[in-house]
Parts: C-alpha cells; sequence; structure tokens
C-alpha cells in the first residue's frame, strides 16, 4: 500500500474526516489537499534519505518514536504536540520554513485551496505520514527487522508517490520537484 492510500484509510477514513473538522474543509477537499502534500513531503522524505544521515535519522525516529499515534487515533490530529512534531518533522525532510512554505504555496495554486490552510496542516500531514511509515513497518511482513526499518521498506512505501506522471520513472518527477522547493 501507498503512503497516500495508507493516511486516507486510516481509521477507516476517520483521519480525513478530522483534519476536515479542524480545517473547516469537506473530505473531498481533504482528499484533494493530501493528494498534493503528500507526494512532495514524500520527495522531502526521499532527498532526506538519500544520505546516510538522513536515513540514519530516519529510522531511528520510525524505531522508537511513537509516531504511530497519528495514524491509530484521530484525535491525536488536533492536539498542538502533533503540531509541535510535524514542524520538527518538516525541518529534518525541508531543512527549512522557506521550502514549507513554497510547497504550501504550490498546493494551494493546484487544488484552489487556501495557502493559510494548506500551511497549518502540512506539518499535521508530515506527522501522519510518520505514523503510516511506521505504522506499515511494524505489520506483519513489513519492513522491519529487529525493530529497525529496511531502506527498501521505506523506498517502497515512498515511491509510488515519487512517479506522479506514472511513466515508470520517478527520477524526472523527483527532480522536478526539488527544483520547485528550491535547495536546503
Amino acid at each position: 500500500m501507498n503512503i497516500l492510500d495508507s493516511i486516507l484509510g486510516a481509521q477507516g477514513g476517520g483521519a480525513t474526516r478530522q483534519l476536515g473538522q479542524q480545517f473547516g474543509l469537506s473530505e473531498d477537499q481533504v482528499s484533494t489537499a493530501l493528494a498534493t502534500l503528500v507526494p512532495a513531503l514524500a520527495a522531502g522524505f526521499n532527498r532526506n534519505m538519500s544520505s546516510s544521515q538522513g536515513l540514519d535519522g530516519l529510522v531511528a525516529a520510525l524505531s522508537g518514536g511513537q509516531h504511530q499515534r497519528y495514524v491509530d487515533d484521530a484525535s491525536a490530529l488536533g492536539r498542538p504536540d502533533t503540531t509541535a512534531d510535524g514542524d520538527g518533522i518538516l525541518g529534518h525532510i525541508f531543512g527549512s520554513k522557506d521550502v514549507s512554505r513554497q510547497v504550501a504555496a504550490r498546493a494551494a495554486s493546484q487544488t484552489g485551496l487556501s495557502e493559510g490552510v494548506l500551511k497549518s496542516m502540512l506539518p499535521i500531514v508530515a506527522a501522519m505520514m510518520m505514523g503510516s511509515l511506521s505504522q506499515q513497518l511494524r505489520q506483519p511482513g513489513g519492513r522491519m527487522q529487529s525493530g529497525v526499518a529496511t531502506t527498501d521498506g521505506l523506498f517502497g512505501m515512498l515511491a509510488p508517490m515519487l512517479d506522479s506522471n506514472r511513466d515508470g520513472s520517478m527520477v524526472d518527477d523527483v527532480i522536478g520537484m526539488l527544483s520547485r522547493f528550491g535547495n536546503r
């Protein structure tokens, strides 16, 4: 299952409903926002995983963190500590608040949703991605070995989001995403 499907299906759609209530959006609008934000975040995760330090940090966070609560308990999405944790995640994967702002601005232009809403939603979506990655890695048949996430498992969950034009190669898509969001 790719990461977007996992997030959309969290709690039988309860997480999507919670985000809608929290931000005053319909479920369709939340789905549209997620479909736009998740690939950008996946590109950031992928870029971060390309360095050994970034990969080690992600693996350690997934192995030792409590991120799964963000997909197990929809009410956790409205808590201030979720936003704070999500801001920390964004700092790791994008390296700058400017990149996060650019992601929100681009998503707003693609979806017609308010840039302010998307900017506020972005840290929560980042926390949900970590929760979904953690959840999928810990399932039977997941890619957690001896309590440690494997690189192929992480990449396998993010890769479908990175081939946005479905041409079988994500290289052009990742380069395009990263060039639009600037360098760290």
